[in-house]
């Protein structure tokens, strides 16, 4: 799973991408657009880290993230199909985690929230990276959410 194979998939298909990132911080787009020819293939980036940039730039629910909390898979949701509504693009991935170092009980270190959004499907997952650092999370997140556009494309 590359950036490579993404631009390739996304391509073939002449659609393009959209990202919605928090924990991330951009860093999809940014391998994205790491690889030649990325702007036949990504539209755009969404860095929406605090709460407010959800609710403003993505449209994500106040009372989703008063129920759910921002590390959650409806708010993920929401933020992927923000992101698509928002842009030029036909599929959008978005990302909110806990990096670290922290967490708590209930959402510990580690954990993070994807979504996938096209035309004709909502997509989410949350995966359990563990307490392994902040800077492994996010290479993790990066990594699985490339991995989850090329299995959406495909």
């Amino acid at each position: 799973m590359s950036a490579r194979e993404v631009i390739d998939a996304l391509r073939a298909r002449g659609w393009m991408l959209a990202t919605a990132e928090s924990c991330t911080g951009g860093m999809i787009a940014a391998a994205i657009t790491d690889e030649p020819g990325a702007s036949s293939a990504l539209d755009r980036g969404f860095v929406t880290y605090s709460n407010a940039a959800k609710i403003e730039m993505l449209g994500v629910s106040q009372a989703t993230l008063d129920e759910h909390g921002a590390v959650s898979e409806p708010v993920a949701a929401e933020m992927a199909s923000g992101a698509l509504r928002l842009s030029a693009a036909q599929i959008a991935i978005s990302v909110t985690g806990i990096a670290g170092p922290g967490g708590s009980e209930t959402k510990p270190e580690g954990r993070v929230c994807f979504g996938v959004a096209t035309p004709d499907l909502i997509y989410t997952e949350t995966v359990e990276f563990g307490a392994r650092g902040r800077a492994a999370v996010r290479k993790a997140s990066v990594d699985h959410a490339l991995e989850l556009l090329l299995d959406t494309l495909f």
